[in-house]
Parts: structure tokens; C-alpha cells; sequence
């Protein structure tokens, strides 16, 4: 190669961004740009941000016109000096675009995700489903503590391309019941079986996130043929400490102000946090009974500013494959506690990455399941 290409890609302006519109570039093609210099406009359905170049070069085509509607990591620009032959540029172009995955093309054409209630019980469960036409092992999907199934919206239509997958909306969450019961991960896992049985399904690769990682090791402690492996990301339950200002500060905050700062601590950068992402969190906690049963939550899984379900010994007796993975800056659960599992555990840690790496790290924990889970 000639020179350096740099390509200059769709951003991702917040955690709740999975496209956005290229509303106008800023420097016309073969202007050079510094570092930080703001070169586009970019859309969203909450706000337009300047969009400042990753490099300094010259930027030798605008692979995106104006309007053009992306999802994120699109390709939309392209830095290089002038020894770098156009020949080249198109070749870099044409294999980006080739290696680009952004789901749109997935399973020949298959139909949106369908949400849907299911009834467990006296409950309802908030349910999405894709990818149903794919034969084979499903995958289900379990959030964590205050969060819902559009926690995987970077992951589940990736996943979807090879496999039906299960989300859902964990009772006292999202759209589903605000009933919890007790709040342990031992009622939750309960309902989750029954919630397998209502769909159908035998077996399943389970990933959870968070509490959702110890709901996910209570159900193999007490499903274990129905788990066909594990994938914990940030689990609950293989240490004892817990970040008790997210916890608290996540249920008494009720103002964009005070709770701002404490879902920050999901991040690692906090610039992902938007003002709408703020507000929706504040908008949902004014339903009947999220607040009651966030506060039985924490009062049953962290009693005493400490996690209360030592899940450990689960990794020792059950059978099928496990793997974990953690950003190294979780601010909320300690990545020490993926420190001495099992040697049969998988550990993954991700660098400059906070307590939701399959939204910081959407692509490599994508990869990461998708190849474990084969």
C-alpha cells in the first residue's frame, strides 16, 4: 500500500444509537482535515451532533451522500494522503463494505424482531423474538438490575443472523409485570423456566448480563440439561462487593441532575449516556410499582451493600461450556470476580470498557458468542 486509509465511519453518539443520517459534510472532498476537526453532520432521532474526523489527512472520497440513513461503523468517508492510488481506495472501499455486517441483510431477508406478551403464571413477560425461521439451539438473552431487552439491541439482530434468539423483559422491568416477588435470582429463574416451557423451548444458550448472569447460573443450578452453555457478562454472583451508590442512586433519583451521574456508572464512556436515555429511565420509574420492586430487589440480592448469592460452586458442577466476559473498568460489579474460576471458564476481559461491553463492545462480543456458541 501506498499510504495510510483511514475510513471514517457512522459514530455512535449514545448507547440507545443504531443509526443515524449524514446530514451534511462540512469539507468537500480532497480538502484536508485535521484531527478533532468537525468534517460532517450526523442525525440521530434525538439530536444532530458535529461529527469530528478520527485522523488527520485528506479526505479523498465522501463514500455517503447527504440523507443517506446508516447503521453504526457504516463506512461513510475516506481519509488518505495523495500517494495512496485510487486503485487502492476503491479495493479498500469494496472490502470494507464486503467484511461490514450490519444486519440489515440477515437471515435472507428475515422479518423484523416480534414483540409479544406472554403469560407465566399471573404474569405477563414482555417477549421479542427473532430469527425463528433458524432450526437448532435458540439463544435467550437475560438483562440485568433496572435495565430491559432493548439492552441487547446491538446484539440480538447479529445473533438472529444463525439463530433464533429469545429477549425479554424480566418481571418489575420494561413492559412486563411489576410484580417480583421475593426478587431473587432463584424467583427469577423460576419464571424464566416456565417462560422456556411457554415458548417451546427444550434447551438453550443463556446469556445474562449482570444480575441477569446470576439468574442465568440459578437456572443451570436448577435446569442444567435445559442450559446448553453460558455466556456471563459482568455476572452477579462470583464476588460479594457492589456499587451501592448505582444501586440506591438508581432507584431514589428522579431528576435528570442526580440521576445522570449514576447511570454513568454503566459506562466506561460517559459521553454514551444521552439526555433522552436519562429522561426515558426517569419516565419509567413513574409506573406503578418499578420502584417497589426495585427496592425488594436490592434489598434481597444486596443486602447489607454486599451481593447475598455466592454462585461460584455453580460453575464447578454444571456440565456444559461457560465463558465470561468483562470490561476491565466496571465501575458497578469488580472484574475481580472473574479472577480464579474454573479453568473450564472462558475469560474475557475487554480494556477501557465499563459494566455493559456488549453495547461498548457490541462487535467483539458479538464475535465472542457467536464463535462459543458456534
Amino acid at each position: 500500500m501506498s499510504g495510510t486509509i483511514t475510513p471514517v465511519t457512522m459514530p455512535k453518539f449514545g448507547l440507545a444509537m443504531t443509526e443515524g443520517k449524514l446530514a451534511g459534510w462540512s469539507v468537500r472532498p480532497g480538502g484536508t482535515v485535521k484531527a478533532g476537526q468537525e468534517i460532517a453532520d450526523i442525525e440521530t432521532s434525538k439530536i444532530t451532533n458535529g461529527y469530528e474526523s478520527p485522523a488527520e489527512g485528506i479526505l479523498r472520497r465522501q463514500v455517503a451522500a447527504e440523507g443517506d440513513m446508516l447503521p453504526v461503523g457504516a463506512l461513510i468517508g475516506i481519509l488518505a494522503d495523495e500517494s495512496v492510488p485510487d486503485a487502492e481506495i476503491d479495493a479498500f472501499i469494496a472490502k470494507f463494505n464486503e467484511e461490514f455486517s450490519s444486519g440489515e441483510d440477515s437471515a435472507a431477508g428475515e422479518a423484523e424482531p416480534q414483540r409479544k406478551v406472554v403469560e407465566v403464571g399471573n404474569l405477563k413477560i414482555s417477549v421479542q423474538e427473532s430469527g425463528s425461521d433458524h432450526g437448532g439451539i435458540p439463544v435467550l438473552l437475560i438483562h440485568g438490575f433496572g435495565g430491559d431487552l432493548t439492552n441487547w439491541m446491538l446484539n440480538q439482530p447479529a445473533l438472529a443472523e444463525k439463530h433464533r434468539v429469545i429477549a425479554f423483559d424480566l418481571p418489575g422491568h420494561g413492559e412486563s409485570t411489576k410484580e417480583v416477588g421475593d426478587g431473587s435470582p432463584v424467583t427469577f429463574a423460576e419464571t424464566i423456566g416456565k417462560l422456556m416451557s411457554g415458548l417451546e423451548v427444550d434447551r438453550a444458550h443463556v446469556i445474562g448480563h449482570s444480575l441477569g448472569g446470576a439468574i442465568a447460573l440459578e437456572l443451570a443450578k436448577a435446569k442444567g440439561d435445559a442450559v446448553a452453555s453460558l455466556t456471563l457478562i459482568a455476572p452477579a454472583g462470583l464476588g460479594t462487593d457492589i456499587n451501592m451508590a448505582f444501586i440506591d442512586g438508581y432507584i431514589e433519583a428522579d431528576r435528570r441532575k442526580t440521576l445522570e451521574p449514576v447511570v454513568q456508572y454503566l459506562v466506561h464512556d460517559k459521553s454514551l449516556v444521552t439526555r433522552a436515555m436519562v429522561e426515558n429511565i426517569i419516565r419509567f420509574k413513574r409506573l406503578d410499582g418499578v420502584v417497589k420492586g426495585l427496592k425488594t430487589i436490592a434489598e434481597t440480592c444486596f443486602h447489607d451493600g454486599k451481593q447475598v448469592f455466592p454462585l461460584r460452586p455453580v460453575l464447578e458442577a454444571y456440565k456444559g461450556p461457560v465463558q465470561v466476559l468483562w470490561g476491565e473498568d466496571d465501575e458497578i460489579l469488580s472484574v475481580s470476580g472473574a479472577d480464579g474460576l474454573p479453568a473450564s471458564v472462558t475469560v474475557t476481559r475487554y480494556p477501557a470498557t465499563g459494566h455493559m461491553p456488549q453495547l461498548e463492545k457490541s462487535s467483539e462480543v458479538n464475535k465472542a458468542v457467536a464463535a462459543f456458541i458456534g
